[in-house]
């Protein structure tokens, strides 16, 4: 099962999605702002996209300035921060069994099908 952790705010997301609803397979969306990752099953996310953390990160976003930008930090703390502040999570994510994509662009999506 393909499942997408989308964020209806996001016109790369809604992309995503849109991309998934025209190859006609099932699919799950995960609204992951509303269901917020746990610190394990962000951890073995990022393992799937393999990935560090920190390139999980939108970096840009409002609250890793105010928060984090400038400081040293594990990577148990980057996902942490994630885990406490799901915005500052890179979207759309798609997995499909073992395999994960950040699915920018959207295109990327193919690599995982």
């Amino acid at each position: 099962m393909i499942t997408i952790y989308h964020n209806n705010r996001c016109s790369k997301s809604r992309e995503g999605l849109c991309f998934l609803e025209n190859l006609n397979q099932p699919f799950e969306v995960v609204l992951y702002l509303e269901e917020h990752f746990d610190f394990n099953k962000l951890s073995h996310l990022i393992n799937k996209l393999g990935i560090k953390p920190i390139e999980l990160v939108r970096v840009k976003e409002k609250d890793w300035i105010e928060n984090f930008k400038g400081k040293e930090w594990t990577d148990t703390e980057i996902i942490q921060a994630m885990v406490d502040f799901p915005k500052l999570i890179e979207r759309p994510i798609v997995v499909n069994g073992n395999k994960a994509i950040i699915a920018r662009p959207t295109e990327r999506i193919n690599e995982i099908l």
